[in-house]
């Protein structure tokens, strides 16, 4: 599509807009709108939209289309299903509708079409191919509202990571960094790190609205003499609270999982969401929402009630992902990776540092008490040389997810599509003032890969 003519534009007629409404409602300042390429997921895009949904009480989110972003920008990583309205957008708590298919060029008429005043951008300058302003018309309204851009991360940086091989963003120890204890640089600057780092977290863990508090925040330490990359040891362990957050309402249950979650993505996502599925079909079938007054009850409860599971999301240190997987591997370190889970509407606490083998001790010993259910998906990401759920099944509390659409859609496979495309990225860094990688560099990328690769398949050979 290219370059957008404001005096050319084409509106959708009523029955060819993207998403419902097809007729114009009422414009308010209430309603706002916010939109990107959200190409594969960072905290950067959640922290944008959830400084947008702080301006207002509704928020719509314009996903741009492959064709438009690769007209304009490059090509993108991720395909418009899933970065959009079936997977990351529509996951962000702080989202209330995704519009797909949104011009590169932010359209009056489109923001208008969809009830919203303002339009809320970055701190930084997009621009179309033909370099002009992609918020000018929305600028000349008097309809465009700035927030402050996230430090620190960006598609070009994770970009960069995966194509330079980089260790440095690695975490040793989330909470020694949040204390200020580890880190780079002095004192005083490890110390400013740490109160930025744990006020993102708070944020992050605010619910729909972005004001209030929302998820429960735990970091966890085993007790014992740990095993192998976290095997797991047969003590408790202890944990610190790092937000204070909602707990569990009379009747939920206690669902617990656990992952890397490294580059967030729709094969995450929908992992989740099928988690979500599952529960309330077994809510279904045990009369959760069958019309008693107890279930009345539950309806009529704070922000309109609540559902049937409270979900736990066991987030794994920066090493333990690397023992298994090697390479750079995590591309995000466990904050930042932290920080996606968090943002996911699906998830009411998180644990990190969770040990990569949930113990009967630690399962027995959560400070919910022992989940109802463990969940596990299909994921080919980190083959292993044991089963790390065998305490779940001996409990009787192991549950799986079957495959999906997005199951191989994972960090691994996100980092072999940049390497397809190498050339093009390396043109869009460019662009930004990014050195490229360069030959040798990708080279010894594809060379850590394949020697990942046969350690893993040796792994499997000898389990």
């Amino acid at each position: 599509m290219g370059v957008t003519n404001l005096a050319t534009e084409e509106v959708p007629k009523p029955g060819e807009w993207p998403v419902d409404p097809q007729h114009d409602i009422a414009v308010t300042e209430d309603r706002i709108w916010i939109d990107g390429c959200f190409d594969f997921t960072h905290h950067g895009h959640a922290g944008a939209m959830l400084q947008a949904r702080r301006l207002g009480k509704e928020l719509v989110v314009g996903v741009h289309s492959d064709e438009d972003i690769l007209d304009n920008k490059g090509p993108t990583v991720m395909t418009l299903a899933e970065r959009g309205s079936v997977s990351a957008v529509d996951a962000c708590r702080w989202s209330t509708i995704s519009i797909p298919h949104a011009p590169y060029v932010t359209s009056l008429p489109w923001i208008s079409h969809y009830g919203c005043h303002y339009v809320v951008h970055g701190d930084d300058i997009t621009s179309d191919s033909g370099g002009e302003d992609c918020y000018r018309y929305v600028k000349a309204a008097k309809r465009f509202l700035v927030v402050k851009r996230t430090p620190g991360i960006s598609t070009t940086d994770l970009v960069g990571r995966m194509l330079l091989c980089t260790k440095n963003h690695f975490i040793r120890s989330l909470t020694r960094t949040l204390s200020g204890d580890d880190g780079p640089g002095s004192q005083v600057e490890r110390s400013d790190a740490a109160t930025e780092m744990a006020q993102r977290i708070r944020d992050y863990a605010s619910d729909e609205t972005g004001l209030q508090p929302g998820s429960l925040v735990l970091s966890y330490a085993e007790t014992g003499p740990a095993q192998e990359a976290s095997m797991g040891t047969q003590e408790p362990g202890s944990y610190t609270t790092v937000v204070d957050g909602a707990l569990p309402k009379p009747g939920q249950r206690i669902v617990y999982l656990d992952g890397g979650f490294d580059l967030f993505s729709s094969g995450h996502i929908e992992f989740l969401r099928q988690v979500v599925k599952a529960e309330e079909a077994f809510a279904r079938q045990t009369g959760w929402y069958d019309d008693t007054p107890t279930q009345k009850e539950r309806l009529a409860g704070n922000n309109g009630g609540y559902g049937p599971s409270y979900i736990v999301a066991g987030i794994h240190d920066d090493e333990v992902i690397n023992h298994w997987k090697g390479v750079n591997y995590p591309i995000m370190n466990i904050f930042e990776r932290g920080l996606l889970v968090l943002q996911c509407r699906y998830i009411h606490a998180v644990i990190f540092s969770a040990p990569f083998t949930p113990s009967k001790a630690y399962l027995c010993n959560l400070p919910f008490g022992t989940p109802h259910a463990v969940y596990h998906g299909p994921t080919t990401f980190m083959p292993l040389t044991y089963d790390p759920y065998i305490a779940a099944r001996d409990l009787g509390i192991y549950r799986e997810i079957g495959n999906h659409d997005f199951q191989n859609v994972n960090a691994g496979e996100i980092v072999q599509r940049i390497l397809r495309s190498r050339q093009m990225y390396e043109e869009r860094q460019k662009k930004k003032g990014q050195k490229a990688a360069g030959e040798d560099a990708v080279r010894r990328r594809e060379n850590m890969e394949k020697e990942a690769a046969a350690l893993e398949e040796e792994r499997a050979t000898n389990r």
